[in-house]
């Protein structure tokens, strides 16, 4: 599948974008979505959207993480095809996108976290040749405790 994977960058292209990212991210509103796009560039975050004839149909988010565990690692946040476009090569292009820039940036991993109900992604990632490799943990903190 041809398509176009252009960085988003301000409140507009963020967006544009939106229609398909909250397939992926359906528990915020728009206004969350924003926010905390906006948060997270100042941790590096970096959002592309997949266009074909001008209209988004995937995306993808990473940031940088240099950790001991990993080294240098390409951390994918976000990661969603438009429903219209799963099974048409739209994700596995972002991922190639992702890995290219991985390897430009002299990372040595690309890691991303997975729910265990998205059991469609899980199928994806092994037919891309994306190895599980761990469990991931965490839990909700009270605000202001």
């Amino acid at each position: 599948m041809a398509v176009d994977v252009i960085e988003c960058v301000g409140t507009e292209a963020f967006q544009a974008v939106w229609p398909v990212m909250r397939q992926l991210r359906s528990t915020i509103s728009e206004d969350q979505f924003l926010a905390r796009v906006k948060a997270a560039q100042g941790q590096g975050y970096r959002l592309f959207a997949a266009f074909q004839e001008g209209r988004p149909i995937g995306a993808i988010g990473w940031r940088i993480v240099d950790d001991l565990a990993s080294g240098r690692s390409l951390y994918i946040d976000d990661l969603v095809a438009d429903e219209a476009a799963r099974g048409t090569g739209v994700g596995r292009s972002l991922m190639d996108f992702a890995r290219a820039h991985a390897a430009r940036l002299g990372c040595t991993q690309l890691r991303l976290n997975s729910g265990f109900q998205r059991k469609g992604a899980h199928a994806f990632y092994e037919a891309i040749g994306l190895p599980q490799r761990g469990y991931a943990y965490g839990e909700a903190v009270p605000f202001g405790a």
